[in-house]
């Protein structure tokens, strides 16, 4: 999947595997960055120390307030929905 990570910037919605077996979804604008924030410990306060994260779900869209609300959707779906929407169990 990061041969397949957009490099440009736009709007994302993205979703993390963490090591615990959670996850994690967030918004932002430049995805590469953002994941390297994660990486580095440096990104949400959820995923420090809940490493090593991967990640399994992305979707660009349109604007801002696109972003906002597809992160809100997603982060109200249960886990079983979350994984269908990730095509399976996150690894």
């Amino acid at each position: 999947m990061a041969e397949e990570i957009p490099s440009h910037k736009s709007h994302f919605v993205y979703m993390l595997s963490c090591a615990d077996g959670s996850l994690y979804t967030g918004y932002t604008t430049e995805l590469l960055r953002r994941l390297a924030k994660h990486q580095e410990g440096k990104g949400a306060k959820y995923t420090r120390g809940r490493g090593p994260l991967a990640l399994v779900f992305w979707e660009e869209g349109p604007d801002r307030s696109w972003g906002l609300k597809r992160e809100e959707a997603i982060k109200r779906l249960n886990r079983k929905q979350k994984e269908d929407l990730i095509g399976g169990t996150p690894q």
